[in-house]
């Protein structure tokens, strides 16, 4: 009942993004044509893998010279998104000289097949679109770079680790470890993965293996568990990592803080065991919206840096994007870009603060601290920097614990991964916890900083046990006069929680053992 009651709520929420539109309820099954429409664009039909028709049209740069090559760009869609999504990058990446072909996904809107997830299939149907347009494009064989937003992101990496004509990606909003993106702290982020499976029954026709998997996962089938992490590893461009390093591709990776679908810190990590000219860029936002003003043509910083990361690696442009800082930083405060060499100098300077005390709450109840809405909560704070709030001073103790820093002096400039290190004591042997981070003003009102899940199994009830927990990425400045604190309660709509009735769960700090909280800021 939960399964169907969440994939029908997401079917209702996507069901604005698909432009009023149905899919068709079979792809048609044409052969590979070409109808002329605006100059320089045609809308045609590419044979994929095993023959599956994908709908894709191309971009040419205008006025293009008999026999001339140009570098070629192919734009994988994002899940449940027609092929029109890149039209308006598509041609300004003409314009500069680009041919473009952005095609639709396998089992969404009108291309073939059925919704593979990101399996072998879609992989050869990169490379499938590749060879039709060095054969029917003036795309130059040398210089052939990949993209994509969300799930064309990830198609992307994976089609740069199983083909080496790929020399350039820029990944967008994207995933490297798709178990770390929906089922970190081995808890399934239950929002995400509805929205996810609404969109893909609402657009498109989802396969037998992925309606198992997402059954079972919305479902709790813990039976399963080992079936379902086997199933996203293998579409997980991390695990093909050696291959990605091998083939050398330059990788752009760009994402928001507030991703609440692919959060930051899979991609961080993915990006550090890169051998290969790599970038990272992190700004304000949730899944999408830092790239989205440059879907419909506006000016837009994601999409600039993507142009500048195909200029120097497919055009051999010296445009000095190699020679920026690696990393590159906005804040959710300031707004401002801040560089550095590696994640790893993120991280440099850290400052603690006690979990002391023992804290002992009950499970199953909402405190009132949550992460908010998935898509909604963290666009406002991109926009309107209005971050989910709660009144700390009147949070239930007896449903939260609650740990608050001293007052600060000077503003602390928070940046990269929060770590939380707590001792916890269950009477059930499962059980779910979530941690927040608040920034907390002088009248008790708490801004949230960055959140994450934990969630156990087959503990031993009354015996504690050691809890090490990475809340999401993030940067964001805590005014001087303010404080942190750490909330941790056990429900948030964002999860799936594993509380059994009647649970408690106390946290306690061993002498021999301390907790604490662990937050990096940035030097000055």
């Amino acid at each position: 009942m939960r399964t169907s009651l969440t994939l029908a709520v997401s079917a209702a929420l996507v069901a604005g993004t698909a432009f009023g539109l149905a899919p068709a309820a079979q792809a048609e099954e044409a052969g590979t044509t070409g109808a002329s429409t605006a100059a320089g664009i045609r809308f045609v039909d590419i044979a994929g893998e095993g023959g599956t028709v994908l709908k894709a049209n191309v971009v040419t740069p205008a006025g293009a010279v008999a026999g001339a090559r140009h570098p070629l760009i192919v734009l994988p869609t994002s899940w449940a998104m027609p092929q029109i999504e890149y039209l308006a990058q598509a041609k300004q990446l003409a314009d500069s000289g680009y041919v473009v072909v952005s095609y639709n996904s396998r089992g969404f809107w009108q291309s073939g097949g059925e919704i593979e997830t990101a399996g072998p299939k879609d992989i050869a149907d990169a490379s499938k679109v590749i060879d039709w347009a060095l054969a029917n494009t003036p795309a130059d064989p040398a210089h052939i770079g990949m993209a994509g937003v969300s799930y064309g992101a990830g198609i992307s990496l994976l089609a740069a680790a199983h083909d080496p004509r790929i020399k350039a990606v820029a990944a967008l909003s994207g995933w490297a470890d798709l178990i770390e993106s929906i089922y970190s702290g081995r808890t399934q982020h239950l929002q995400a993965a509805a929205l996810l499976g609404g969109a893909g029954y609402l657009t498109g026709r989802p396969g037998p293996e992925l309606k198992q998997i997402l059954g079972d996962f919305l479902s709790s089938n813990l039976a399963k568990e080992g079936e379902m992490i086997a199933w996203g590893s293998k579409r997980s461009p991390a695990t093909h990592l050696d291959r990605i390093n091998a083939n050398g591709a330059a990788i752009m990776l760009g994402n928001a803080w507030g991703d609440t679908i692919f959060p930051p810190n899979q991609y961080a990590d993915f990006y550090e065991r890169l051998s290969g000219p790599k970038r990272l860029e992190f700004r304000p936002g949730d899944h999408a919206t830092a790239e989205a003003t440059g879907l419909f043509g506006l000016p837009n910083d994601t999409w600039t840096s993507a142009h500048r990361w195909f200029d120097r690696y497919l055009k051999g442009a010296d445009n000095g994007i190699d020679r920026e800082q690696p990393v590159q930083l906005k804040s959710r405060s300031t707004g401002g870009y801040e560089g550095y060499p590696d994640w790893k100098s993120v991280h440099a300077n850290q400052r603690k603060f006690d979990l002391g005390g023992t804290q002992r709450v009950w499970a199953n109840v909402d405190s009132g601290a949550n992460g908010g809405i998935t898509l909604l909560s963290n666009a406002l704070d991109q926009f309107l920097r209005i971050p989910p709030v709660v009144s700390v001073p009147l949070i239930p103790r007896a449903f939260a614990g609650v740990w608050q820093s001293e007052r600060y002096d000077t503003p602390q400039r928070v940046r990269g991964t929060v770590k939380v290190h707590t001792t916890v004591t269950s009477t059930k042997e499962s059980g779910t916890l979530v941690a927040y981070l608040y920034d907390v003003g002088p009248l008790g009102v708490g801004k949230l900083v960055t959140n994450a899940p934990y969630t156990f199994h087959d503990r031993t009830p009354g015996k504690a046990f050691g809890v090490d927990l990475e809340l999401f990425s993030t940067a964001y400045d805590v005014p001087a006069g303010h404080r942190l604190a750490l909330v941790v309660d056990t429900v948030d709509p964002l999860y799936i929680e594993h509380n059994p009735t009647g649970a408690q769960l106390t946290f306690s700090s061993p002498s021999a053992d301390p907790s604490y909280v662990s937050v990096p800021l940035r030097k000055e």
